[in-house]
Order: C-alpha cells, then sequence, then structure tokens
C-alpha cells in the first residue's frame, strides 16, 4: 500500500470518526486496509503489472480481473470488497505455464493433501510456534502435547504402542535408518541382509551401501506375478541374517506381499523383518503384532498429509536395536535427533486419524472405481494387467499396451497426470526393473502405464480416462508398422531385426 493511500486512509477515518464511534471507525479502517490488499482494490491502488498473487489460484484469469477493475472501478466502487475474493473460485486450476492442469492418476507418487489436514496444520504456522523439545515453558508443553495426540493416531492404524513411532522425514530415511542402522548395530555377528528385486529404489541403493561395507546381501527373485516364493527365503536365511526388508505394497504394480506369513517365518528364524509400507499404511489392513513386524516405514503425503514427514515403527518387545545414523540432540528415543516441525507432525497425525475414520468407506470407493478402470482398459485389445491380479492393493494399477511406446502415450495423454514407472526413477529412460523382474521383455516394459486411484478420484475421471485411452492408443497403433504386421496375422517373434 503507498504513503498516499495510507493518508488517504486516515482522512476518511477522521471523517468517520465525527458520525460514529471509535470502535466502528477502527472496524471500517481494518476493513480498508484489508480492501487494500485484495487483488480487486490492489487495482484500483494502480499497482504494477508485474503484481504476483501468493494465492493458489489462475494466476492469469486474476490478472484479467485486475485489469478490468482498473479501468471500472473507483477506490469506492461496491465492486471492490467481493471481486478479491472470485479468483479463489478458480482455486486448483492455477495456470502454471505447462498447460492446463491434467485429472490426476498418479496417487502412489504423491496424494493431494487433504484440507481437513491443512486446516489442523495453520494453526502451527502461527499461535503454536514453541520447540516441542522446550519442556520448561507453556509453549513447548502445548506443541509436545500436539506432537503425543499425533503419534498416538498414527500408531492406531497398525495397532502399535505409541512409544514405537519415530518420526523421520519420510519413508526414504527410514528405510535407510533400518537398512543402515539394523545392519551396522549387528555388523561384529551378522553380515548378511535379505530384501528383494522389486523394492524401492531407496531400499536398494541402501542395501548396495551395506556390500561396501563388508556385508553380503542376497536379493530374491519375484515370480510372474511378483510374488515372492517362501520356500526361496526360508533357503535364504543363515545364522548370520541380521535384517529381512520386503516390501506390503509396490509401488509401481500393487502387488502385496504375504507379510504374515513372512514374519511368522522371520520370527521362528529370530531374524528382523522390516517392511517397507510406504504404499500399505492406511491402504490395506496391518496389524504389526499379528503379522510379526519388527520394523515397518511410513509416508505421510502417500497418505493425504504434508510432504517432508514421515515415521518408522520401531519393535520394543521383543527389542529391536540399530544405530541413528543422524546424531544430535537424541530425541525420538535417541534413534532421530532433530527438532520435530509440529505443523508436518500434527498434519501427518491428522492423515492418520482421517484413515482409522473413513478406512471402510475409502477402500470401498477406491475398490469401486478401480475395477471400473481395470475392465474398460483391458478391454482393449492387446493389454495387460501387470503383477498378481489378486494380491494387490486396488488402487495401484499398472497396464502394458503392447505396439505402443509407453512414454509416447504419456504425451498423447497430457489432459491426464499418469506415470511409466516410480517417480523416483522416472528420469530415466531405461525400462523399469519392476517390470523386467517379472519376466516382461524391454518392449513391454517400456509400453506400460501406472494408474492410481484415491478418495478424492472421481467416477466421471473414471469414464473420462478409459474413453482418452481408447482413442489415443488406437491413434498411436495405426502409426505403428508393427501395429499393421500384427493386423495382417505376421508373428512378429519369426523376425530376424538387422542391427545397424
Amino acid at each position: 500500500m503507498t504513503r498516499s493511500t495510507s493518508v488517504e486512509l486516515l482522512s476518511r477515518l477522521s471523517r468517520v470518526c465525527s458520525l460514529r464511534t471509535r470502535s466502528s471507525a477502527v472496524t471500517i479502517l481494518a476493513s480498508q486496509l484489508a480492501r487494500s490488499y485484495s487483488s480487486a482494490a490492489a487495482a484500483a491502488v494502480k499497482l504494477s503489472d508485474d503484481v504476483s498473487l501468493e494465492t493458489h489460484t489462475d494466476i492469469q484469469r486474476a490478472a484479467r480481473e485486475q485489469a478490468k477493475t482498473r479501468a471500472a472501478a473507483s477506490f469506492t466502487s461496491p465492486d471492490a470488497a467481493s471481486s478479491g475474493t472470485s479468483a479463489l473460485q478458480h482455486a486448483y486450476q492455477e495456470n502454471t505455464g505447462f498447460g492446463t492442469r491434467p485429472i490426476y492418476l498418479d496417487m502412489q507418487a504423491t496424494t493431494p493433501t487433504d484440507p481437513r489436514v491443512l486446516d489442523t496444520m495453520l494453526k502451527f504456522y502461527t499461535g503454536l510456534y514453541g520447540n516441542p523439545h522446550s519442556n520448561t515453558h507453556a509453549y513447548g508443553w502445548e506443541t509436545n502435547k500436539e506432537i503425543e495426540n499425533a503419534r498416538d493416531h498414527i500408531a492406531k492404524v497398525i495397532n502399535a504402542n505409541s512409544k514405537e513411532i519415530i518420526f523421520t522425514s519420510g519413508a526414504t530415511e527410514s528405510n535407510n535408518t533400518v537398512l543402515k542402522g539394523v545392519s551396522r548395530f549387528y555388523k561384529k555377528t551378522k553380515k548378511h541382509i535379505i530384501t528383494t528385486r522389486t523394492e524401492h529404489k531407496c531400499v536398494l541403493e541402501a542395501a548396495r551401501a551395506m556390500i561396501n561395507e563388508g556385508f553380503e546381501v542376497t536379493f530374491l527373485n519375484v515370480d510372474s506375478q511378483g510374488l515372492i516364493s517362501m520356500k526361496e527365503l526360508e533357503e535364504s536365511i543363515r545364522p548370520d541374517t541380521c535384517l529381512v526388508s520386503i516390501m506390503a505394497v509396490n509401488n509401481e504394480i500393487g502387488v502385496m506381499q504375504p507379510l504374515k506369513e513372512i514374519g511368522a517365518l522371520c520370527r521362528e528364524k529370530k531374524v528382523h523383518f522390516h517392511t517397507d509400507a510406504a504404499q500399505a499404511y492406511g491402504k490395506i489392513p496391518i496389524d504389526v503384532n499379528e503379522m510379526n513386524i519388527d520394523l515397518l516405514s511410513i509416508s505421510s503425503h502417500k497418505i493425504y498429509g504434508p510432504k517432508g514427514i514421515g515415521a518408522l515403527f520401531v519393535r520394543r518387545r521383543p527389542r529391536v536395536r540399530l544405530e541413528p545414523i543422524i546424531s544430535g540432540g537424541g530425541q525420538e528415543r535417541g534413534l532421530r535427533s532433530g527438532t520435530l516441525a509440529p505443523a508436518l507432525v500434527t498434519g501427518f497425525g491428522e492423515a492418520a486419524r482421517l484413515i482409522n475414520q473413513e478406512y471402510s468407506s475409502d477402500i470401498a470407493h477406491v475398490s469401486r472405481l478401480s475395477k471400473k478402470l481395470v475392465d474398460g482398459l483391458l478391454s482393449i485389445d492387446h493389454t495387460s494387467l501387470n503383477g498378481s491380479p489378486d494380491h494387490r492393493y486396488p488402487g495401484c494399477i499398472n497396464v502394458s499396451f503392447a505396439y505402443v511406446e509407453g512414454e509416447s502415450l504419456l504425451m498423447a495423454l497430457r489432459d491426464i497426470a499418469l506415470s511409466s514407472g516410480s517417480a523416483c526413477t522416472s528420469a530415466s529412460l531405461e525400462p523399469s526393473y519392476v517390470l523386467h523382474a517379472l519376466g516382461k521383455d524391454d518392449a513391454m516394459a517400456h509400453s506400460s502405464i501406472r494408474f492410481g486411484i484415491g478418495r478424492f478420484s472421481t467416477e466421471q475421471e473414471v469414464d473420462y480416462v478409459i474413453k482418452a485411452i481408447s482413442e489415443r492408443v488406437k491413434f498411436l497403433r495405426e502409426l505403428s508398422p508393427l501395429w499393421e504386421m500384427v493386423q495382417e496375422g505376421i508373428d512378429l517373434n519369426s523376425i530376424e531385426w538387422s542391427g545397424h
């Protein structure tokens, strides 16, 4: 607000004071000051053309509104007070320079933050700003109380004790803490780790890092359905095995591993069992006691919570020992030092509370839309579902479209936000290592697309996606000489391709 505008407001205030009480005048002044910062009033005060709106809105539309207001409205225009909020009606349709925002079906990469989660978080950016580890005054006590409430909500989802929940920055840190922390604690007597070939990149890279520290790592194979062999797992466990790490739900194909059977075997063999549950927490039933899970990684932004926060379940009885990978003030049972972010933690806790409250309706909604999408996609010729059709989380659907390049299909589907694999490896043009592990060749791996259904997905979106993909797959296949050969009945495996 410019100096001349402030003077004008004060002048008007003095005139109002002669007519009304001082309290009424203050109210009017506050209203005028608030309006002076709204987009419409900013137009009347002749803001520069490059003014930016910091709200999550359609910037171009808001700019047009400002221009119209500059041309048509005076400072006292009756529209000035109301037009400032009209741009907010276009929230979540922001023009970011990447075209019109598409339908979002990439729920395995991240989920939209639930508005109720945001409401819970906001107060910690204003009034409740105390350090939760400050135990000498009320500012610390009040934020610490909220953090412990959040810890309770998070623990209830997996039937754990709240004291067994350790906050981290996310599932990647949780996985690294387990793979490195457990191994280093037992390094004098146990030097063997077991995991699978289809784990998330952070688990695979952490396991490979331990090879450089002198550990042996066994990478279990999976079958064509994406499931491990319990017999192979049992044969791989040795007297010096310190850890078995097998993910609950695969982030690319949605396959669920038999956690209860794995947990029972590991407890019998006295080996710690860790599962990366970033894609499973709150989406499939998990009971850490019934399943004999010793360590479990969780991510907030996969359950409609904020990014930058996660958790690690560490069993207390029988006690699991591990070395912390971050040194400091000894917070979180000495396993993860650093000041917690109350806004993120409480947002995470609220997301977990909503999971407890709405689990049944969420699963029913996701399952219904998933069935409709799968049926629609598989009705297209030469398509196949990757991974087990029976043992999988319904919200993660991975389909191969033969004779179509997956990346070209994604380019043709710019109005739908999809992925051809994990967001953590999407910078690479290499075919998915997960699909390779299932026995898919390069062509099928390259032609695969992952679809994610979530709490806020709608039936209208699914209908649109089925129609759009059917049309664009047909169009792209008509451009392919391979498709033409298939239509003519030529067996592509019988062709000897010449090398260059």
